[in-house]
């Protein structure tokens, strides 16, 4: 399953507090999309996701300002 989450307009840490509330919602295996286009969440999203043990499974610049990162529940 793909949840999708966008958080775009949201400044940081809400991004990264939104993730972590919808992925606990996943089951493992399950995959979270997030939509953002907070500079911070560019590091804060992907380190956290790492920390807890999840894969990142694609990270893209959309915009200039704008980015997708799918991240896998472990």
């Amino acid at each position: 399953m793909q949840k999708k989450l966008e958080v775009l307009g949201m400044v940081c840490p809400f991004p990264l507090i939104e993730a972590q509330q919808a992925i606990e919602e996943l089951n493992s295996g399950d995959e979270l999309v997030v939509e953002f286009d907070c500079t911070q969440g560019t590091e804060s999203i992907p380190r956290w996701a790492a920390e807890a043990g999840h894969t990142v499974t694609e990270f893209e610049q959309t915009d200039e300002a704008a980015w997708t990162i799918t991240i896998q529940k472990k």
